[in-house]
Order: structure tokens, then sequence, then C-alpha cells
């Protein structure tokens, strides 16, 4: 029997060793920071700081060898050397960034745990809630929608100790595959001011490629990232849904359902590596998004050889002979680094495009339409209204089948990757258009959509991860590919970029000797 006495005894120790064990835990932890911040001798990387990776940057913050506050002065320069003509930085936040960039070598200065991303110039897309900013999207009538905190993505990003030195110009509500619009105009693409930055997160784009931050912030619910990275031959990830959470707190209602499913934040980079530290990032967890999901960054690696899928293009496709070309380079990086590359037709991608254009065109016109066309441009409406001409119209009962065809179309994917891990498939099967082709006519938006990048906004219908890397120039464009893995494998996917950016090298380094 154990008397009051004993029992209370057993409880102060027990509360003691508690105690003792929380202390230890603390004292490893400040031992662990201080052996952090004094981790690595001091390197200063080759080139010009601008020029570094966001990786490369940290390190050399981390380890005294350049302070915070110069890394970003060499941002700052480089993005007002460059940003007059390319138009992708819309909002100016050097002041801040030079505040915070003080704050974080005083940070550094008193032994401090710093964040992966310490000290590092970084841009944010002007459609997610930038606390006391204006959140337009675009829109000049949105200006007065000011946000009251910052969005999950943002704070991730300040959390790891990352410098927000300017938000990126979008399209209206970030509608259209081109990045322009009648509150702050055009973007350029760095590369040729006659293609067209891509879109929706065209400033983002077009900024970290031409070396104004390390990292660009973006988003992507029909090609919104992987769009851009192509046209401007930089790196991206379209996370799978929920991996990265999304909240903007200025929002006067809620997204409809299917919206939330098939949208994902996401970084832009020109180093895969600096991707993959984006990534990890950015998915921290923040309660206000109910879809997020603590999914691990990495799984369990298949049984090699990997095997790749490259998919068959449909027969009603147009594709342009350099696309075909890029795409078999990839292959052979791919095969070289020990990969086992096949053509093989993936599961209906036809049948899952028009899924997403049917289901997000629908809910569109249903929720959104008529609140977008009061205040937005007749650019606008044109590419609108080419965006629907290849959609169904749906009543209650059609666009219910509609996301119920959603689930199977998903299972039949996942059920391809049990085979083949990894699926390496074109972003568009033609040359990059004009920077504001989808301005033309209903026909040629159409064109663009479904027959050029086909591959791109069918993979947001399925919350599948997509990475795309740049391969090679054709004509002095970039060309990427996209590699697309199963639900929460971004690892998968990023694995294989990166062996093809190991063999193909890093594209932004050739177009800063043009720029130059």
């Amino acid at each position: 029997m154990v008397t009051k006495k004993a029992a209370g005894n057993r409880r102060a120790r027990e509360g003691a060793v508690a105690k003792a064990t929380k202390k230890s835990a603390k004292k490893a932890a400040r031992k662990m920071a201080k052996a952090t911040t004094k981790a690595a001798p001091a390197r200063r990387p080759k080139g010009a700081i601008w020029q570094w990776s966001a990786a490369d940057t940290a390190a050399a913050i981390r380890g005294g060898a350049i302070s915070a506050v110069e890394t970003v002065e060499a941002h700052l320069e480089r993005m007002r050397a460059v940003n007059a003509k390319l138009n992708a930085v819309v909002v100016d936040l050097s002041d801040e960034a030079l505040a915070a960039a003080h704050a974080a070598g005083k940070q550094r200065a008193k032994g401090g745990e710093l964040g992966l991303l310490h000290g590092v110039p970084i841009t944010i897309k002007e459609n997610v809630d930038y606390q006391g900013r204006p959140n337009p999207n675009g829109v000049p009538a949105n200006m007065s929608i000011i946000a009251p905190s910052d969005s999950p993505v943002v704070r991730n990003l300040k959390k790891a100790g990352a410098i927000v030195i300017g938000l990126t110009n979008t399209p209206e509500f970030s509608f259209r595959g081109f990045t322009d619009n009648p509150l702050h105009g055009l973007t350029l693409n760095p590369w040729n001011q006659n293609i067209t930055c891509g879109g929706s997160s065209g400033g983002a784009g077009a900024a970290v490629a031409a070396g104004i931050g390390t990292i660009a912030h973006g988003n992507d619910i029909g090609g919104s990232l992987r769009w851009p990275a192509h046209c401007n031959g930089v790196v991206t990830i379209k996370p799978t849904q929920g991996r990265i959470p999304a909240f903007n707190q200025s929002a006067t209602s809620e997204r409809p359902m299917l919206a939330h499913l098939m949208s994902a934040q996401g970084p832009l980079a020109r180093h895969v590596g600096d991707i993959k530290l984006a990534l990890e990032v950015m998915s921290q967890r923040d309660p206000r998004d109910p879809w997020w999901v603590p999914a691990p960054l990495s799984g369990p690696t298949p049984k090699g050889p990997i095997k790749v899928a490259l998919a068959k293009i449909p027969a009603d496709m147009d594709v342009d002979p350099s696309v075909r070309d890029a795409l078999r380079q990839a292959a052979d990086h791919l095969e070289r680094a020990g990969y086992r590359v096949s053509e093989i037709e993936v599961p209906d991608i036809s049948g899952v495009w028009q899924t997403w254009c049917d289901i997000i065109t629908n809910e569109t016109v249903v929720m959104q339409e008529a609140g977008m066309l009061k205040v937005t441009s007749e650019d606008f409406h044109k590419a609108w209204n080419g965006m629907k001409t290849k959609a169904n119209v749906l009543d209650l009962k059609s666009w219910m089948q509609a996301t119920a065809a959603r689930n199977g179309h998903i299972r039949a994917w996942q059920l391809f990757f049990e085979d083949y891990p990894v699926v390496l498939a074109p972003t568009t099967v033609k040359p990059t258009p004009g920077p504001r082709e989808d301005t033309l006519s209903p026909e040629r938006v159409r064109e663009i959509f479904w027959n050029d990048i086909r591959f791109i906004s069918a993979i947001n219908v399925l919350g599948l991860p997509g990475a795309v890397v740049p391969v090679t120039l054709h004509d002095g464009k970039p060309i990427g590919v996209q590699l697309i893995a199963g639900r929460y494998r971004e690892d998968l996917a990023l694995d294989a970029a990166a062996a093809i950016e190991k063999r193909a090298g890093v594209l932004a380094h050739r177009l800063w000797e043009m720029m130059d």
C-alpha cells in the first residue's frame, strides 16, 4: 500500500526530474543556438552579393562573412538598377528592409538562435496579406483593402529571418497568365521584352531571375508558379494542396471549396536547393488554415532505379520541335543521373484538364464573376471571356458530377505513381508568347490554355506537386520542363529537378551576362 507521504515524495521526485530535464533541454537548446550561430567558418561566396543563392547567403550571414545590412543593400542596389525597366517589384520596401537588416545584425551579435533564412532578401507577391499594406491584387478599386495581419506564408518567411525588400506584380485578381494591370502596368520578361514573363506570379519570376531577391513568393491555381518559372528560366514547386498554409484576413468572404483544393502557395528561385529551403520554411503550421497538413517533407526512397514516365503528348496538341528536344534533353539528364525513363501515356491528361476548366470556371461565374467584371479592365474581360470558351456550363448536378470525377482522376494518378514515382512533362508545348497575347481574341486564349499549357493547369485539379526546372534556351528564350510526383512527395519531384539542374546549369547566370 502506498502512503500519502510516499506518494507525495514520489510526485516531488518526478517534479524535480521533470524540472531538471526541462532545464537541461533549455540549456542544450541555448548551446545548440550558439553553435548554430557560430557554425561553419566565415566564407564569402564568389560573385556579386545579389548573385548568391539563398542557401549561400544565409550561410555567409550566419558565419559572419557578410552582414545582413550589406546583403540587403546589395539587393536594393540591384533592384534600383534593373527594376525600372522590368516593373517586376511594384512596392518598394527598402526602408523597412534596411530596418529589418539592422535588427537581424543585432540579433546575430547577441548570439541568439537564427532562422534558416536569417537576413536573406526575398520578395512577396502582391496578392497575399502583408500587414499594414494594401492587398489590391492588381485592381485599383482594391487599394483600400488594408491587411490587418501577415498571411501565413509571409509570417513563416519572416519567422525564419527572411527580409522582404519588395512586393511583386500580378494581373487583376491574379486571374491571367500574363502580368499586366491598370494599377501598376506591364511586367517585362528580363530575357526578352517581346515575350511574356508569365502570370500570375510574373513579377515574382521576373524579379528573381533578374537578381532581385534570392527567393520570390508566388501562388498557383492554374499554373501561376510553373508558367512564370518556365518563361523566366527559374525553378519552382507547386506544392501539394495543404502543404503550405494560406489565409488572407483582409478577405471579405471565404474562398469557394474547389478554389481551396486547387490553389497552392510556393517559392520561385534560381536554384533547386533554394526551393527546398524555402519549402521547409513556408510549410510551417498556421492554425488559420484548416486545410494545412503536417506531412513530412521527405518520404521513403522508391526502389531504384527510380522509374520516370516521360508523358506522351496527346495527338491533338500542336507541339514545337524545340519542346520535344528539351524534353529529350531532360530525359537524358535523368538517365545519366541513374533514373530509368520511359515514354508512356499518363492517365487522361485531357480529361483532367477539362475537369479543371469546368470546375474553376463555373465556380468563378457563380461566386465571383459579377463583382470582378465591375472593377476590372477591358483587357481582363477579353482574357476572362477567352478562358470561358472551353468550359462546359454546369448545373448543380453536373457540377457535383465534375467534383466527383476529380476523385477518380486523383486515384488514377496515385495508382500510376506506384509504378512511375515521377512524371516528366512539358510546361508549354509552344514557344513563349507575347506579353499581352491573351487580349488578342478568345480563340487565342483558348489555344494557350488548351493546347499550349494543358499539362500545367491539369495538375491543379489533382492537387499534386509539380516542379519546373529550366533545361535550355531556344532562340534566346528559356525552356523548362515539369516534374510531377504523388501527393506530398515534393521531395521526389525536386530531387529529379536537381538532377537536371546539375547538368543543365543555372540559366540565370547566362541572363545576367546579357543584362550586364
